[in-house]
């Protein structure tokens, strides 16, 4: 391939347009690979009833906070 190493013109462009575009492929797919992990599947409750429950789970609420709201969604 190198034949004594006199390439032409052509070849060093190809070969440089080819390690560009391999770096490239490489570096892409890491970075979607990455940002991938930061999405959330999660789907949001719909329920109010459970939306109050994980906001006093998360500590958001306090107990007594907790009671009264869960008394005025029953109502």
């Amino acid at each position: 391939m190198w034949w004594h190493g006199n390439l032409n013109g052509w070849e060093w462009l190809t070969m440089l347009a080819s390690m560009v575009a391999f770096w490239g492929l490489v570096i892409w797919a890491v970075m979607s690979v990455a940002g991938r992990r930061g999405v959330s599947t999660a789907v949001a409750p719909s329920d109010p009833e459970q939306i109050l429950r994980e906001r006093f789970a998360r500590g958001e609420i306090d107990a007594d906070d907790y009671e009264r709201r869960r008394e005025l969604l029953r109502r």
